[in-house]
């Protein structure tokens, strides 16, 4: 027998899968299926594929059905030209046919279905047109419930859900009226009225006289967000209940959709069904598609992957036509934007969709603000748009996936540029007038401190960024100065605004800055994201102002930030840091690909974008690097940092303060209280320059003074840890230990989980003889960090005391280890190394310590 020759279509088919890129995980998931005994709890009967439009879903389902007839099944593919659960009956009966099995009971079945539907429509149609009567309760049920998708309604089928339920359940009494006149046969009246439960029981037997001769049956569902709607109920009762009848164990069910499964329905049988989410391709994805089309060159590879987000149908169109040249890529956007939309017929919806991808972020206030003055229609539209496939919820705030809103927002850039700048400059306009709301009778400490109004100001600045005002990213890079303040989570969310806006409006500057900053972020913290502002950006020739005062008024207002970066951190002005940890790097790009190569200096400063800082924000940046000093433990580069930043404001109570306090650590005690005097005659009610002074003064063994300092310093600010701790050492130089205990129950009450608060609370008790309480605060204070020296050290002398004489031989020599030159715990082993009888011992710990100056004070 002559062998048959593969049909153009075979041929066709076979090159597509040739060319097939990835997808490699989702393909051997479902090939291995076929491995697994049917009894084995790994074993799945339901694969779900989802993703946004355009991400290659049915191209999948294509692949895997090639997969299963590999495998020797019979396959099925249905998708949204079925309207309803007869006409899905049909596809599967005549496809197998194709394939060499016909189901003769039901093709007879579904031809007397049909036959009898048509007599129902006929005398439906041929009813006295009177006035339609108020819909029965019943069909009112029915209508609600989307029953009329399984077919009860002539000419519905799969729209059912988008039409009213009031014409909906009209239509189906006048079909039961017909019927009713047209058929005395129970039988046929059934077969119209509840088809699927006539049609379905012959199917399941058909398939179970199937199943004895294939090893496999696969039936695919396709654009399931459409078919769902009358399929998805009818597929869960066949295959979880027996109510039709039993399903052959071989048959497997593969879904696809927009959507996740419906939770609620299926949500309890994650056992038997997998779940596969389909994203972009991953940028080595597209480019072996690009590649296997012959597109080779980087430019246009490149440009294609930045146009196309990692699509995979953008990415397959724009790859056939071989571009050269990057010129030559032509944009997609419209191409995307009617797939995401091609279900949605009513223009002012599509209008919504379009206008709603402006906004990073939506909620209902946002959303008024986007459409039109509120009004009843505006709800409904919410909740419309709220449900679409491509937007996701979370805390009340709905957002576009990037890979749709992305191709939308080049489309209205291009279409309608000066209606973008319109747009952009209006929701820009919104988001300040809620900001300075949210402003009223607050100082600008405590505004940065609250992520609400951070996100509305962030929000306005990245809609100024869109609408490509030139000096909104002076204003960014300005308040990026204050978030690295507030640590690098805030100081991220800034630079993420610049790549944000570089992406979204297509400005390659915004872009490069945000790319700049994210790596200095990420390779060196704040202090580096300060390093590169000091460095790219400058004053203009004689300003004495900030340019930014007009854009940023919180910025204007006097902002002193929490003492001093070392107290935020928990730990006192020059005390060793913790070991260095990986900083975070800026969020993954949510696109594929990467602006066209070019050199900084023309990127940043050919644009006309204005980068240029005033001088209260420059000197703001230097106090920031000299923080970051202190907290490296680097005190005189903190001191040299500050001599810049006061040489651009002189008059700054703040840094002055600062570096008073950087001299103090450093013992020049001399110049601290010149700094500090000049701070507080500034700026008397100033807490930290207070509290700093005092401390200098309990240095230099002036008490009364060092005193009176605290005492302002605290009641100024009640709450204030630091001062209380240097106050309670000032009683205790004094003497007095009841007033020194007081001060630190009350510091250990304001900050518990301060280490450092904890050991010299513990400390105070050690000396007052309290040691079990004492080993309460070293303990805790050893869970914090347990690298704490001082507070093991604290410990092991406290162990002494109570005569536990081995363990606190043991955590003195774990303290020594790591600090050989520590004489006070030099001394207290001596002491106990006497007590267990090691005279030798103890004279070689006294002999060391005896080297090292300080050997008498106490951590």
């Amino acid at each position: 027998m002559a062998q048959t020759r593969p049909s153009m279509q075979q041929l066709i088919g076979r090159r597509r899968r040739a060319g097939f890129v990835g997808r490699g995980a989702e393909r051997a998931a479902f090939r291995a299926n076929f491995d697994i005994p049917l009894e084995d709890e790994r074993h799945r009967f339901l694969f779900h594929v989802h993703g946004n439009a355009g991400v290659g879903k049915t191209f999948l389902l294509r692949e895997l059905e090639q997969v299963a007839r590999e495998h020797g099944a019979l396959t099925a593919y249905v998708d949204d030209h079925a309207g309803s659960v007869p006409e899905v009956l049909e596809v599967i009966s005549r496809q197998f046919a194709l394939q060499g099995r016909r189901f003769k009971d039901l093709e007879r079945l579904l031809t007397a279905y049909r036959e009898r539907w048509h007599e129902a429509e006929l005398a439906a149609a041929a009813a006295p047109s009177t006035e339609a009567p108020a819909p029965s309760a019943g069909s009112m049920a029915v209508a609600r419930a989307g029953l009329a998708g399984l077919g009860m309604v002539p000419g519905i089928g799969a729209v059912a859900g988008a039409l009213d339920p009031a014409q909906l359940a009209q239509g189906a009494d006048r079909l039961r009226s017909g019927i009713g006149a047209r058929f005395r046969s129970h039988e046929d009246a059934q077969l119209v009225l509840a088809p699927e439960s006539v049609l379905t029981p012959v199917l399941l037997d058909e398939l179970s006289q199937a199943a004895s001769a294939a090893p496999w049956i696969v039936l695919f569902f396709d654009t399931y967000e459409r078919t769902g709607r009358f399929l998805d109920g009818w597929l869960h009762t066949v295959m979880t209940t027996e109510r039709y009848g039993a399903v052959p164990a071989t048959l497997v069910v593969v879904t696809s959709g927009q959507l996740p499964f419906d939770s609620a329905r299926w949500g309890g049988f994650g056992d038997f069904m997998t779940d596969l989410p389909l994203q972009p391709f991953t940028e080595p994805e597209a480019r072996d598609l690009l590649a296997g089309k012959g597109v080779l060159a980087e430019p246009v590879v490149s440009e294609v992957l930045r146009l196309t987000g990692g699509l995979p149908v953008l990415v397959s169109t724009l790859a056939e036509s071989r571009p050269a040249d990057p010129a030559d890529v032509g944009d997609p956007s419209a191409t995307a934007v009617e797939r995401f939309l091609r279900w949605e017929a009513d223009p002012v919806r599509r209008s919504v969709a379009l206008e709603c991808a402006l906004p990073r972020r939506l909620d209902a206030d946002v959303f008024r603000a986007v459409v039109a003055p509120p009004d009843a229609e505006l709800d409904g539209l919410y909740a419309w748009l709220r449900g679409l496939p491509f937007v996701s919820e979370r805390g009340g705030r709905i957002r576009y996936h990037d890979v749709v809103r992305s191709p939308m927002l080049r489309l209205q850039r291009q279409q309608a540029p000066r209606t973008w700048v319109a747009r952009q400059r209006a929701l820009a306009l919104v988001f300040r007038e809620w900001r300075t709301e949210a402003e009223a009778g607050r100082g600008a400490e405590e505004l940065w401190a609250d992520e609400g109004w951070r996100e509305l100001r962030l929000a306005e600045l990245y809609h100024l960024l869109c609408a490509g005002e030139r000096s909104a990213l002076a204003s960014v890079l300005g308040d990026a100065v204050v978030a690295c303040e507030q640590g690098e989570s805030v100081a991220e969310r800034w630079v993420w605004v610049l790549v944000e806006a570089g992406w979204d409006a297509e400005t390659r500057v915004l872009a490069e800055w945000g790319r700049r900053l994210g790596e200095a972020l990420g390779g060196g913290g704040t202090a580096a994201v300060l390093d590169l502002l000091l460095l790219e950006a400058g004053i203009e020739s004689g300003s004495e102002e900030p340019l930014m005062a007009d854009t940023v008024s919180v910025l204007d207002r006097a902002m002193p930030t929490s003492d001093s970066a070392a107290y935020v951190q928990g730990a006192p002005p020059g005390a060793q840091p913790p070991q260095a940890q990986p900083r975070p790097g800026l969020p993954e790009q949510p696109r594929v690909g990467a602006w066209p190569g070019a050199p900084w200096d023309e990127v940043a400063f050919a644009s006309g974008w204005d980068v240029r800082l005033g001088r209260a924000v420059l000197a703001r940046a230097h106090r920031g690097r000299a923080i970051a000093h202190d907290l490296a433990g680097d005190q005189r580069a903190a001191v040299a940092a500050l001599n810049q930043a006061l040489a651009l404001t002189p008059d700054d109570p703040h840094s002055l303060a600062l570096r008073g306090e950087y001299h103090r650590v450093l013992e020049a005690h001399d110049k601290a209280l010149r700094d500090l005097d000049r701070a507080l005659a500034l700026n008397p009610a100033d807490a930290f320059a207070a509290a700093s002074r005092g401390a200098t003064r309990l240095s230099r063994h002036e008490l009364d003074d060092a005193l009176t300092d605290l005492d302002r310093a605290v009641a100024l600010k009640p709450d204030y840890p630091w001062a209380l701790v240097r106050r309670a050492r000032v009683h205790r130089t004094l003497g007095d230990a009841v007033r020194q205990l007081a001060d630190l129950d009350r510091a250990v009450a304001l900050d518990p989980d301060w280490a450092w608060v904890r050991c010299v609370r513990g400390d105070a008790l050690r000396v007052a003889g309290r040691d079990e309480e004492a080993l309460a605060d070293y303990d805790h204070a050893l869970a914090l960090e347990p690298g704490y020296g001082s507070a093991r050290a604290s410990r092991g002398a406290s162990l002494a005391s109570l005569g536990r004489y081995e363990e606190a031989l043991a955590e003195l020599d774990r303290v020594l280890e790591q600090r050989p030159t520590y004489a006070w715990a030099l001394l207290r082993r001596a002491e106990v190394r006497r007590h267990l009888g090691d005279d030798d011992g103890a004279a070689q710990d006294e002999a060391r310590a005896a080297g090292v100056s300080g050997a008498g004070s106490s951590p």
